[in-house]
């Protein structure tokens, strides 16, 4: 039976924690000084949602990762540069 060692749960945990800094990172510049009622209504998520996404306190989901990338019509290499 194969079975998944410590070293990868690291792993994974290190990388949720790289992509949620992306993430992060990509919505604060592109969000500049518009408020986040109006980046929310570009991007088709709340308010609460973008501020926890800035703030590194929730991860995406791949729902909603979808749902922002077709709403500012970008790609994944555009949040994610470090890994496309």
């Amino acid at each position: 039976m194969l079975t998944i060692g410590d070293g990868f749960f690291v792993s994974m945990a290190l990388m949720r924690k790289n992509l949620d800094a992306q993430l992060a990172n990509y919505l604060k510049k592109r969000r500049g000084t518009l408020s986040y009622a109006k980046f929310a209504k570009a991007t088709g998520l709340s308010q609460a949602m973008l501020h926890r996404l800035e703030m590194r306190e929730r991860h995406v989901t791949l729902n909603k990762l979808e749902t922002l990338m077709c709403r500012l019509k970008i790609n994944l290499s555009d949040i994610f540069p470090n890994e496309f």
